[in-house]
């Protein structure tokens, strides 16, 4: 698809080297809410530095970058010191794994939203300007865009579009919202709790469930958020469908309705598949209707 090359394009322009905009950043921070961003990272010195690239290279003028590193034995730590000027926090020592480090992180986020980027995983580009002016226009509690999937050498290759949040599809049908392009406030975290340990796959999809469960929580899908989750042999992400399934069923379970029958799950499942091909059909977005659902 030709969208695609285009995106692959700008991507690799992006993460080509340090892009910093004094005039971008020189933006008055009381603009903008501040912003955390984590990464968690352990031996992935391959790509971690285009990961930091691609939150660097936003130019967001009021930034809290923070990297959580698991004591890594290969060039991840000389990485994170090339850009160690540009960095809020960062360590790097024995954790108890993804998890552990981003809850660690957590304890030194100052922002208003926090985000987090896999070592692995990046940014596209504007995504934190967009961001920005979306908060300050309707400061809701969650913002999230679209995923996209890329290779080791930042070819993209697919786009998964989501669509508006809907709690009961995301009990039933899994996660609504991909962590590469998510941005929550940090008085989630206060409510409700940091993010479970005991989850080693699926703790993005408990915290975004536990986090709306209850309804109070602001949700809002915003056109021109993306990011992207890198395809390769060591991905965390490429071992999920073993314990990642089991993880997933297992949250299911905690907020499936007690008194809700087989047949009826099955008919809310189904007319969560049918909500998100209205959802694009309704935006005219046909191209991407047979992209996805015609193969």
């Amino acid at each position: 698809m030709n969208f695609l090359k285009k995106n692959t394009h700008e991507l690799r322009n992006f993460l080509s080297g340090l892009k910093m905009d004094s005039a971008k950043r020189s933006s008055s921070k009381s603009e903008f809410p501040k912003l955390t961003v984590i990464t968690p990272s352990y031996n992935q010195a391959d790509f971690l530095e285009r990961t930091i690239l691609s939150v660097l290279n936003q130019n967001y003028p009021n930034l809290e970058y923070i990297i959580v590193d698991g004591g890594s034995t290969d060039k991840s730590v000389d990485v994170i010191r090339k850009y160690e000027k540009h960095l809020s926090w960062w360590v790097s020592e024995k954790d108890r794994g993804q998890v552990h480090a981003i809850n660690k992180a957590l304890e030194k986020a100052t922002g208003d939203y926090i985000s987090f980027q896999n070592s692995d995983d990046v940014y596209f580009p504007d995504t934190f300007r967009i961001f920005g002016e979306a908060a300050r226009k309707s400061a809701d509690d969650i913002l999230y865009g679209d995923l996209y999937m890329i290779t080791t050498d930042d070819e993209v290759t697919e786009i998964l579009k989501t669509t508006s949040y809907n709690l009961n599809c995301q009990i039933l049908e899994g996660m609504q919202i991909h962590n590469q392009s998510l941005f929550f406030k940090r008085s989630l975290v206060e409510k409700y709790g940091k993010f479970d340990e005991s989850f080693r796959f699926a703790f993005d999809y408990e915290f975004i469930t536990r986090y709306t469960a209850d309804k109070t929580a602001t949700i809002r899908k915003v056109e021109g958020l993306g990011g992207a989750l890198r395809v390769h042999a060591d991905a965390k992400s490429s071992t999920i469908a073993s314990v990642g399934k089991e993880e997933h069923l297992r949250v299911q379970k905690m907020y499936l309705t007690e008194n809700a029958s087989a047949p009826l799950n099955k008919i809310r499942y189904l007319s969560c598949r049918i909500r998100k091909v209205a959802y694009f059909a309704l935006r005219f977005d046909f191209q991407y209707i047979r992209f996805r659902y015609s193969r």
